[in-house]
């Protein structure tokens, strides 16, 4: 009677083990399925974005190509540069330089304190806005831009970068007037920001 009971369990046992790897089996399978068919959807995915890019560069090739060889195109150039270099001839002397790589260098000085410490006193005081933050930062942008295209055109046009007495003294200039601008920035942001305080309670 007792051999019979342990058979009947073992039976049980052995039945319920195989129906468990059958199980674990299929969601095996079905795992891998479901793995399979999410890797064929990214190379899907993958492979729609590489033509998009590939077909969007075609076409903005095919668009440079045509303007570059288009007449209205050509003529808007040249009326477009024709007053820069107007310009740029009329202004093409020492001084001019002097001027330039002050400005630049003070809009440099100015906005890279503004966006450093100006902020971080205008936060002191209650006040983040980051609009304000972005703004600068494309100011400071074009600042140093200003400032390489600056020295670039000095030096191909003009003896001033050979000059140590030029660049320094309009150097020590555009700091002075950074520093003058910083201030006087930082002293609006502050109200700016005293302003909005107070309309807010």
């Amino acid at each position: 009677m007792r051999q019979n009971v342990f058979g009947q369990m073992l039976a049980g046992v052995v039945a319920l083990s195989l129906v468990t790897g059958a199980a674990l089996a299929d969601n095996k399978t079905a795992m891998d399925r479901a793995a399979e068919g999410v890797s064929n959807a990214v190379t899907q995915v993958q492979e729609g974005a590489n033509k998009l890019a590939a077909d969007a560069q075609a076409k903005a090739a095919e668009t440079a190509k045509l303007i570059e060889e288009s007449q209205q195109a050509a003529r808007l150039r040249a009326g477009l540069l024709a007053p820069i270099y107007v310009v740029a001839d009329a202004l093409a002397f020492s001084w001019f330089y002097w001027i330039a790589f002050a400005l630049m260098f003070a809009g440099v000085v100015s906005w890279a304190l503004q966006l450093i410490l100006g902020k971080l006193v205008v936060a002191s005081a209650g006040g983040f806005d980051m609009g304000e933050i972005i703004s600068d930062s494309v100011v400071l942008a074009i600042s140093v831009v200003g400032l390489v295209l600056t020295t670039q055109a000095a030096a191909q046009n003009s003896n001033f970068t050979t000059s140590s007495v030029a660049v320094l003294s309009s150097a020590i200039v555009g700091l002075v007037a950074g520093l003058i601008l910083y201030y006087w920035g930082q002293r609006q942001e502050l109200e700016a920001a005293k302003a909005r305080s107070q309309a807010s309670k």
